[in-house]
Formats: structure tokens, C-alpha cells, sequence
């Protein structure tokens, strides 16, 4: 038996190709409710009326799957970026573009899912609204239950967040609307991703 190689450059580009697009992993990371799954939700949308093929990697759904065994602590959400970074990275080498909707709290771990994916492959948006203005469109409730301590570790509340010191993008929800967001993302992607 021969043994598996992983695929080289050779096939990546070729599937680049193909799609017509360069792969890209788009990094949303922000607070709870700042807007990160909408904005991932949208462009990918936009994405698609443009002719270019993505998919949405949402931090909630991967803990009802991949990650549905961890918790919350500092180990657990590590762990959790590393796995979707892992997967993040087979898409992109696969040609696809990839929008990671994903709290990711901490620079350390975004480092993490940035040395995992690739350095010229992840781009890193910020999506910020203030905490105030996340609580407002909270519709589950979580920023409540947070500081009644019926959630614990919930960021912004009893968990840090650490702004990113130079993301790629930074994305004022608080101040502009979905479509003006997904204008500024289209803007500075495109000429990124086409082929």
C-alpha cells in the first residue's frame, strides 16, 4: 500500500483555478451578539451573487458538533479555535473561502488559529460594537443569565475579551448597517480572492 500524501500547492492551485477564486480564511471574531454570524451570513451571500464559493464555519454550531465535549474555560476555548482552525485549513487548501464566525476572546488564541491556518491565508476582522449596544441585541438572553452567574466564563461579563491589536478589518456594527459592512468587506476581499 502506497503511502496518503496530503495534497501539495500543485492541487491547491488547481482548484483555485477552477472556482476562479483564491482561498481565504476570514476570521470574524468580536463579543457575543456584536454581529459576527449576520456579517459572516451576508457576505457569504454576497460571496455567492459574485460567483465565488464559501462556507460558514459559526462557533455556536460547531459546539453542537465538533466541539460539542468542551466547556468554556481558557483550555476548552483553545482547544475549540483549534479544531475549527484545523478545519478552516482543509477548505482553504481545498481552494474554498472560509468565513469563521468565532468569539475567540483572547490574542493568544487567534495567534493560535493563525499559525495553524497560515499567515498569508487568514484575515483577521474585528467586529466591534460596544458592550452595551451586544446586550441590547442579545435575543437568547445570555448577557442576562451572565450576570445573574447562571452563565459562567460568558465574555464581556465574567471573561475578557482582548481587542485584536491590528486586525485585517474592523467593522463598526454599532455605527453601520449590515449592508454598509458587507460593502466594506466586499471592497477590501475581492481583490484578495479573485482569481
Amino acid at each position: 500500500m502506497k503511502d496518503i500524501k496530503p495534497q501539495g500547492n500543485t492541487i491547491r492551485n488547481q482548484k483555485e483555478k477552477f472556482l476562479h477564486q483564491h482561498a481565504k480564511v476570514i476570521w470574524f471574531t468580536g463579543l457575543p451578539c456584536s454581529g459576527k454570524t449576520t456579517l459572516a451570513i451576508n457576505f457569504e451571500k454576497k460571496l455567492f451573487e459574485l460567483n465565488y464559493f464559501a462556507v460558514i464555519l459559526d462557533g455556536d454550531l460547531m459546539r453542537t458538533g465538533l466541539s460539542s465535549d468542551l466547556g468554556f474555560s481558557a483550555t476548552a476555548r483553545t482547544e475549540n479555535i483549534r479544531r475549527i482552525a484545523e478545519v478552516a485549513k482543509q477548505y482553504v487548501q481545498n481552494g474554498i473561502i472560509v468565513l469563521v464566525s468565532l468569539v475567540s476572546p483572547y490574542r493568544e488564541m487567534r495567534m493560535l488559529a493563525k499559525e495553524i491556518i497560515g499567515e498569508d491565508d487568514f484575515m483577521e476582522v474585528f467586529v466591534n460594537a460596544s458592550l452595551m449596544v451586544c446586550e441590547q441585541r442579545d435575543i437568547k438572553g445570555m448577557y442576562e443569565k451572565a450576570r445573574k452567574g447562571i452563565l459562567k466564563q460568558f465574555t464581556g461579563i465574567d471573561s475578557a475579551y482582548e481587542i485584536p491589536d491590528q486586525p485585517f478589518m474592523e467593522i463598526l456594527t454599532e455605527k453601520d448597517s449590515i449592508e454598509a459592512s458587507v460593502s466594506l468587506l466586499t471592497d477590501r476581499m475581492i481583490p484578495l480572492i479573485k482569481y
